[in-house]
């Protein structure tokens, strides 16, 4: 980002949330880059850019779109780049049809199981045939969904049975009216700086200013770099946000690049640890999928994730699957028992963090560990999740302190307010307690892929221990109980490999850890010594480790981790600091910094680049590309794999190579993004008839009902957005910052920001007490009235918006300061490729005054639903259609039978609580 001309900030506040890595921004200003903050509200990063926006929450697609149409329309795009690196000339199937045709659906789109098929999303071969049949849905990376009617689920990467011979049809001059450069024009023709002012809120001059900014700092020798985090991704459209910035950046020439790109700000600091080597219910080490119960055999499995076929490196796929399977079960995974590949679990369906709460809830889930997070309070739909919990047998909870999903059963909401009690709740809850990250080593890996070791300065006090430490023993004690068993299904666990070495306190070696992740040769020369690439890894057993993008990081025997090299000043990528994944490479795709003929853009940003005297690539950074693939290599017709890449195949994960304007395949709700409004939204969407996206995951349940959305018969009653966000002086459900004075100290109390326009309409004065109220819960705040939040004219009328930090919860033992939580407002809608929810917009009502005691603010909630008419088909259909007077009498016969037996209205014999 220091090598930036130009960076937008767009849902994230990156200078209180990402302090550290804000650095880098200042230091580009400093260098004369200019910084644009697009966000709902003015905030420390606005006062420090050079200009602030001010966006309506979930309309981003519209700002991007319009961005894209301009650079289109005004001939701004990088062509030499485009031509060479992306997917422009490819031509896509006649079949397919956008939203332009459809308003606002795709084509293949099936209103009874609200998914789409995306066979005719294909591109054409030059057959004459199309690539459908090898887009027929698979379990594998980017194969869309893999769930059926249980919710669709995308993986990352692609399979490529048709792309990897250059079988696709082209048109080099784009003008075929199917080449994806024309469909891109057709698709965001109408996304206008007229239609940006009417659904965003953003006048033409600043749209105008951002457009300006942007083109003029991208190019041959400039570059524009995008920022985003939850800002973007909590959203039921949150992976087709992130995919508008791909387009137009790749349009701008600015991915691959120095200073370019689009940088996912993670949070803590292992969020993308946590993803690499997951805690992900869909995916194994290195992005690799879980087999879905129809993988019967390795070969099942491996089918469904790529072809060996295809180009690049994803075609490699068997080798780093064996190698993960030998790292975990070592002698007793063979090539006669496929790797013990039966030994892995297999998914029946989605089973992400919403699902198994709703599985508590109709009690087909015995016990849940709660490691890292506090979902009491720091999940959406707080109450869902206390209630899911009090169906559980047990619950393990592993923290700093007694966090309020330790503590729920005696003093949580649902204590207070009579729907439960502690004397009827079974659930059986073992606290234990966590080392803290400077009580443990190990490694933290962050926004920019770079995996930092850190060393333990001091041991844990009394019990606690750290998450290493604490499997570790688990699982010595689970395979201790499980000797001698010959039942098969124990097996799994008693052949995992488990003997790492202990240090001087009896805990296991977290550097021994890093070394099986890493690798090792087992056989050969070279057995027991560490693999330094993942090209190394082979197929045939000889080789092992735990996560091949991981591979390298212990080359040589050495923690590449660890390395802190003593030097005052630095060079453009600082080399021999930490080690970065894959390969130590510190930009991905870094083939794209050079032209067609491998020579640098323009000296200002050159980065890597071809050398013909030496034969191979090189420059600043390791270069991510074959070393040795010439620029005008092209392969043969049976090359498959790296060896199918051609000299301008830049993008080698892709399975042809290019950087993809159009997702022939790899995402379940289109291949272009569309603008939909949000699940809850009092605006109308005015760019297509369909007001939400029609293939976004929900959870149609009593307990997690909707608000009506734009016109529709109650939308007035939960008239104003909401959007929740972070502080820098609290830490996520504020476990770690709660119960530290000095920063309970700093922001006390649980508010809400609102304009004075706001107040004034609803008659709350400064500092003083508002109750919100959403369909799921009421909550109150105390107000900071402020022009950092101001109303916006949407479609002609004034939208308000109301700023929520979502750090506080009620309840937790001895935390300094507690609050009403901002997330219980929320409900339960999903992104149908990642299965994150949608917490950064919803509707409510804002009335002053502080909420009713006990079961007063059951009957508060429940009366502003019944008012809406909420029932719990409200905003659950997939497809928005014309709604005749029969169903919107349906609708309120609903709406009594729901109202009727409301699981928030407690019988009188079973109130509890202050009133």
């Amino acid at each position: 980002m220091a090598n930036a001309d130009c960076i937008v900030i767009q849902g994230s506040n990156m200078a209180e949330c990402h302090p550290v890595g804000f650095q880098w921004v200042s230091e580009a200003k400093a260098r004369g880059a200019r910084i644009i903050h697009v966000d709902p509200r003015f905030t420390r990063t606005s006062a420090v850019a050079d200009k602030h926006i001010s966006i309506r929450v979930g309309s981003d697609i519209v700002l991007l779109g319009a961005l894209i149409n301009h650079v289109l329309s005004n001939e701004k795009w990088f062509r030499e780049y485009v031509l060479a690196f992306t997917n422009a000339s490819a031509l896509v199937n006649e079949d397919f049809r956008d939203t332009e045709d459809l308003d606002g659906l795709f084509s293949g789109y099936d209103p009874a199981t609200g998914r789409y098929d995306n066979a005719s999303w294909s591109y054409r071969l030059k057959s004459g045939d199309d690539e459908s049949t090898a887009n027929e849905p698979q379990q594998g990376p980017g194969m869309g969904d893999q769930f059926g009617a249980a919710g669709p689920v995308a993986v990352d990467g692609t399979r490529g049975d048709g792309l990897c011979r250059d079988e696709i049809e082209t048109d080099e001059t784009l003008q075929h009216p199917f080449t994806v450069f024309q469909i891109l024009k057709r698709h965001f023709a109408r996304y206008t700086p007229d239609l940006v002012q009417q659904m965003c809120g953003i006048s033409e001059a600043d749209f105008d200013y951002l457009a300006r900014s942007i083109t003029e700092n991208s190019g041959r020798d400039r570059t524009t770099c995008f920022a985003y985090a939850v800002g973007w991704t909590q959203h039921t459209m949150g992976a087709q946000f992130i995919r508008t910035a791909a387009i137009l950046q790749l349009l701008l020439g600015n991915m691959g690049r120095p200073g370019g790109g689009i940088m996912a700000l993670r949070g803590h600091a292992s969020i993308q640890g946590s993803t690499d080597i997951p805690t992900l219910f869909n995916l194994l080490p290195g992005y690799l999928p879980m087999p879905m119960v129809t993988a019967g055999t390795l070969t099942d499995y491996l089918d469904g994730i790529a072809s060996p076929a295809q180009k690049g490196y994803w075609a490699n796929a068997e080798a780093y699957v064996v190698n993960l399977l030998k790292a975990w079960w070592g002698d007793a995974a063979t090539a006669d028992n496929d790797w013990a590949y039966d030994y892995l679990p297999r998914l029946t369906g989605p089973h992400g963090t919403y699902q198994t709460v709703a599985a508590m809830l109709d009690g087909t889930v015995d016990g849940y560990f709660v490691l890292g997070q506090n979902p009491a309070v720091g999940s959406a739909h707080g109450r869902l999740q206390r209630l899911g919990m009090a169906k559980l047998k047990w619950l393990v909870v592993r923290d700093l302190a007694l966090i309020e999903s330790a503590t729920w059963w005696k003093d949580g909401p649902e204590i207070q307010s009579g729907e439960l009690r502690t004397e009827d709740i079974e659930t059986e809850v073992f606290f234990m307690p966590a080392a803290t990250h400077v009580e443990k080593a190990g490694t933290f890996t962050q926004t920019q892929r770079m995996v930092q070791w850190r060393h333990q300065a001091l041991q844990p006090p009394g019990d606690a221990q750290s998450e290493l430490d604490f499997f570790y023993e688990l699982g010595l004690r689970i395979r201790e109980k499980l000797a001698g068993s010959d039942d098969p299904r124990d097996r799994p666990l008693l052949d995992l490999t488990w003997n790492y070495p202990l240090d001087e306190h009896g805990n296991p070696d977290s550097a021994a850890v890093l070394q099986e992740i890493n690798g090792r040769f087992r056989t050969g020369d070279k057995a027991g010594q560490p693999l330094s690439s993942y090209a190394e890894m082979r197929t045939d057993g000889s080789t092992e480790g735990g996560c091949w993008i991981y591979t390298g990081i212990y080359a040589g025997g050495v923690n590449q981790a660890a390395r802190r090299p003593a030097r005052t000043g630095h060079d453009p990528v600082n080399p021999d600091w930490a080690w970065v994944w894959p390969a130590d490479r510190r930009l991905l795709y870094n083939r794209a910094s050079a032209d067609a003929e491998g020579r640098p853009w323009s000296e200002r940003k050159r980065y890597v680049w071809w050398d013909s005297e030496q034969g191979r690539w090189t420059g600043d950074d390791v270069p991510d590309f074959p070393a040795t693939l010439a620029p005008d290599a092209r392969p043969g017709p049976e090359a498959t794999g790296p060896a199918a890449l051609s000299g301008l195949d830049a993008f080698i994960m892709q399975a042809d190579g290019k950087g993809w304007l159009y997702a022939p395949r790899g995402l379940v709700d289109g291949p272009l993004p569309a603008h939909y409004e949000a699940q809850e939204s009092p605006v109308r969407n005015t760019v297509y008839d369909q007001q939400r996206s029609p293939a976004r995951v929900t959870l149609a349940r009593p307990d997690n009902l909707s608000a009506p959305s734009d016109d529709d018969p109650g939308a007035n009653v939960y008239p104003y957005m909401f959007t929740t966000y972070r502080l820098t002086e609290h830490h996520t459900a504020g476990g770690m910052s709660r119960w530290l004075p000095y920063l309970s100290e700093l922001q006390p109390e649980m508010f809400c920001e609102i304009s004075p326009e706001l107040a004034a309409e609803v008659g709350i004065e400064p500092y003083g007490w508002a109750t919100l109220i959403s369909p799921r819960a009421a909550i109150e705040a105390k107000c900071l009235v402020t022009d950092r939040m101001r109303p916006l004219v949407v479609n002609g009328r004034t939208v308000h918006q109301i700023g929520l930090p979502y750090h506080w919860g009620v309840g937790g033992e001895q935390a300094v300061v507690s609050g009403d939580s901002a997330n219980d407002l929320l409900g339960v809608v999903m992104d149908p490729n990642v299965l994150i929810q949608e917490s950064k917009v919803g509707s409510c009502a804002i009335v002053a005054g502080r909420r009713p005691r006990g079961r007063a603010r059951l009957e508060l909630v429940a009366e502003y639903r019944r008012r809406a008419g909420v029932t719990v088909d409200t905003g659950m259909r997939p497809i928005d259609v014309e709604r005749g007077e029969h169903a919107m009498r349906q609708d309120r016969l609903e709406a009594e039978r729901v109202n009727a037996d409301d699981p928030w209205v407690v019988p009188d014999d079973e109130q509890g609580g202050e009133r």
